[in-house]
């Protein structure tokens, strides 16, 4: 079967198909899913998700026999129509149905990573993705470039930028200096890039630090929005969502009351996120699930300790204003993005340097849950331990027979009906 490039077209309106299919199977386009809440996720193992696109890959640096044989083996499983438009250079994830690599476009030379995922096993997953990201197309949100189909094959193939500048935190602790001016450029592009996915419909549901990563290695990289496998696309008058999903240290307290919800749940985790860029530390931290959710629900955070003493009082009540219970009374992201901090920030008190208490805070949690996760290996041992919750979430999802249990808590069942009835019609 044939194959036809593929280009990008500016900006278009929601509805629009900003990237195109190579080949459709049968002929017919497979846009046309709006589910009213995606109920997916990437499947991917840890630091292999889609959008962890790393700098350091060993496959494709170390050159001998091993590491050529490495890359044929993978190269070899990709359709002879991909491999002639590109170059495959090494694998950088893998899961439970996709494998993605870092590639090389054979004539422009402009490297990408190249999703490969099993049609039939990763059904929803390639389609979730694929309604999302081939309707974006925005400065600080990864960039899905064509998309490969063919009738023959069981696999798709998803080609994308390659973000090469490392995960938000590396870049912190790696710098000598970290203010919140610098913590409000980071927000600001956030920010814009989520104000964009709510404008069409979209919702993230996952956000998080390590779904934030940097264009380039250079101190001008921009910050781009990675990993929509958890992400819905929204039709219909209410706009709410209902499905259990998230990450557990960044999930809204509206989804763990099991309220219907909106976008706003992605406003929460913008607070939490910024709780962390000027800490180090995270607002809600409990090695217990039940204890950790009880918090979130109740928005159970103080700003104690020295580390907060240089944090100027605008910060603190960006966070305020985003850690907000009822999702009504949250900021949204068009009225975050005009947040006198983010808009006053050379104004303010941010030119005190917080990298040394950030970056001692964020390295003592990693090794610390380097050092659990190695005790748990020799002991093989499954137990909770809470010097081994590291800033880097464990990838574990919320699960919602895990939202079973915690309903069936009295003084869970005491917390939420204190949300009172305000939120069953949440916007």
């Amino acid at each position: 079967m044939g194959c036809m490039s593929t280009k990008l077209v500016p900006e278009a309106p929601p509805n629009a198909h900003l990237v195109e299919t190579v080949f459709r199977q049968d002929g017919k386009t497979r846009n046309n899913r709006h589910d009213a809440d995606i109920k997916t996720q990437t499947h991917l193992r840890p630091r292999e998700a889609t959008s962890r696109q790393v700098n350091n890959d060993h496959e494709g640096s170390v050159q001998g026999p091993r590491t050529n044989k490495k890359v044929k083996k993978y190269r070899d499983k990709f359709d002879s129509k991909v491999t002639a438009k590109y170059d495959i250079k090494a694998l950088i994830g893998r899961g439970s149905f996709s494998r993605v690599v870092r590639a090389e476009h054979r004539i422009t030379k402009q490297p990408y990573a190249i999703k490969m995922i099993d049609r039939v096993q990763g059904k929803e997953v390639f389609e979730a993705e694929l309604n999302v990201l081939r309707r974006v197309k925005h400065v600080y949100i990864i960039q899905l470039v064509e998309v490969f189909e063919f009738e023959a094959s069981e696999k798709v193939y998803m080609v994308m930028e390659l973000a090469t500048g490392g995960e938000l935190f590396d870049r912190i602790i790696a710098k000598g200096s970290f203010t919140e001016k610098d913590a409000t450029r980071v927000l600001t592009m956030v920010l814009e890039g989520v104000k964009y996915l709510h404008g069409l419909g979209i919702t993230h549901r996952d956000l998080k630090p390590e779904n934030l990563l940097y264009y380039h290695p250079g101190h001008d990289s921009k910050i781009m929005i990675t990993d929509f496998g958890l992400s819905a696309m929204l039709k219909g008058p209410d706009n709410l969502m209902r499905t259990t999903c998230g990450t557990p240290e960044y999930i809204a307290p509206e989804i763990l009351a099991r309220k219907p919800y909106t976008c706003q749940v992605d406003l929460w985790a913008i607070g939490v996120i910024t709780y962390i860029l000027l800490s180090g530390t995270m607002p809600f931290d409990d090695e217990n699930r039940t204890r950790l959710y009880r918090m979130i629900i109740k928005a159970k955070y103080s700003y104690v300790g020295e580390h907060w003493r240089d944090v100027s009082a605008l910060a603190k009540d960006f966070i305020d204003k985003t850690l907000v219970v009822d999702p009504n009374e949250r900021l949204t992201a068009q009225q975050a993005c005009r947040h006198p901090w983010l808009l006053q920030n050379a104004h303010v008190t941010s030119s005190k340097n917080l990298h040394r208490t950030i970056s001692q805070n964020l390295l003592q949690r990693q090794s610390q849950r380097a050092n659990s996760t190695k005790s748990a290996k020799s002991t093989k041992s499954t137990k909770s331990n809470r010097s081994g919750h590291s800033l880097r979430s464990d990838r574990r999802r919320v699960q919602p027979e895990e939202i079973d249990e915690l309903h069936k808590d009295p003084e869970v069942q005491a917390d939420l009906a204190s949300l009172g009835s305000h939120q069953s019609n949440s916007a």
